[in-house]
């Protein structure tokens, strides 16, 4: 019975040596960003004390939500038992755990006293969703660390469905957790709602698999090997499902808002009158980051570069989404005193100005380099990819056969 066989990507070849040098370089470049904005204070950043949390943040809940969602095409062929995603399951758990290291890292030099997380690492509030959000994020690298190598050794092979099941299990708990930071927040109108938490579930589904396609097929058209069509068109399809479902999930949350009178105004703001983010909400999530993809991925002539760019639509829309949700939801005036106006000096009742900074897109986009530089390096020295995903490969099936289960560990 034929076993899938893994190898390492080709270190120190012309194409690695220039992929490492420009991660290295972007991460250099944000790691300037943070010594100018702590030696020069958060001044310099386009955050103020009504917007608080700015692009660091965006780039940061992003990545923390698709490293959830990332994991799903390993939990897809494990937990499901889907035959031809199971040969892609340490590519996934190494991703997902590249891309929550990538988003913390961007959490972490956005502290202000970074020296300090010791401090939030070891001291706990445990009525604060923060707290149990350190919690939540140091055990999905440790379940999902031991999942990777219940896959990747034959002498875990006992422990393999098992570990499956609870990463499976941890990550949704994560997920939900990072929604409900929003969800438990009563101070904000466009937050405080239960929706929350299914729609960042429904988000990192979305993100964590156009962020699995990209690389996916980066790597494979870097290193020389074959991707079979089939599997491009089996992601995408599930790619377009993922994202009906994150609009699904965004309809309800502003058709549950619109029912409550107290939230007319903001809904009104986001959906209609908010200019730059009703643009970002209708233009940019919507249309540009759901519905265009969906077009795209269940059209008859969907090819492998078609499928690309769905996929990196859905990423732009996901951090329009998220840009939406955070920054948008801040913009909007406190209600102080409900069903009263309120103006003071301190722009009481007005609309928060907010741009953001160069320094801090350059730590956002630090964070994407993080991700890929620890997925790059893990590929690099442990056996993560398949040799091949040709269609020729025993754990792709034709349609009208059956065949035996294959799927085995080198």
């Amino acid at each position: 019975m034929k076993r899938v066989t893994y190898t390492e990507l080709p270190a120190l070849t012309t194409g690695w040596l220039a992929l490492m040098g420009s991660l290295l370089a972007v991460v250099a470049v944000a790691l300037g960003s943070v010594l100018y904005m702590e030696h020069e204070g958060h001044w310099v950043t386009g955050m103020t004390n009504q917007v608080v949390w700015g692009m660091p943040h965006v780039f940061a809940i992003f990545l923390i939500v698709a490293a959830s969602g990332a994991l799903n095409v390993a939990s897809i062929g494990s937990v499901f038992g889907r035959e031809p995603y199971q040969p892609l399951g340490r590519l996934s758990g190494l991703l997902a755990m590249a891309l929550l290291a990538g988003g913390l890292a961007v959490l972490v030099l956005d502290l202000g006293r970074p020296d300090r997380l010791a401090v939030a690492m070891t001291h706990f509030n445990f009525k604060s969703i923060f707290a149990w959000n350190v919690i939540l994020y140091s055990g999905f690298f440790a379940v999902v660390g031991f999942y990777l190598w219940a896959m990747m050794d034959w002498k875990m092979k006992g422990a393999y469905k098992g570990a499956a099941l609870a990463a499976f299990v941890w990550r949704l708990i994560l997920t939900t957790g990072t929604g409900s930071i929003f969800g438990f927040l009563v101070a904000r109108d466009a937050y405080n709602s239960a929706v929350m938490a299914p729609l960042f579930i429904a988000m990192s589904f979305a993100f964590g698999l156009a962020a699995f396609i990209l690389v996916v097929m980066g790597a494979y058209a870097g290193s020389g090997r074959p991707v079979a069509p089939d599997l491009v068109t089996r992601m995408g399809r599930l790619l377009g499902l993922f994202c009906a479902a994150n609009l699904y999930f965004v309809a309800v949350q502003h058709l549950t808002a619109l029912y409550m009178a107290e939230r007319t105004g903001v809904e009104a703001f986001i959906l209609a009158g908010g200019g730059l983010y009703t643009v970002l909400f209708w233009g940019v999530q919507v249309a540009l980051g759901g519905l265009v993809p969906m077009s795209i991925v269940f059209s008859k002539g969907a090819t492998r570069c078609s499928v690309r760019f769905a996929a990196i639509l859905v990423m732009i829309g996901g951090l329009a989404q998220v840009y939406v949700i955070l920054i948008g939801g801040q913009a909007f005036p406190l209600t102080l005193f409900p069903g009263m106006e309120v103006s003071s000096s301190f722009q009481d009742g007005q609309v928060s100005a907010y741009a953001p900074s160069l320094p801090e897109v350059l730590l956002g986009l630090g964070g994407f380099a993080i991700t890929l530089l620890i997925t790059v390096v893990g590929a690099t020295f442990l056996r993560i990819l398949p040799d091949s995903l040709a269609a020729e490969q025993p754990f792709f099936r034709t349609p009208g056969t059956r065949r035996p289960t294959i799927w085995g560990r080198s």
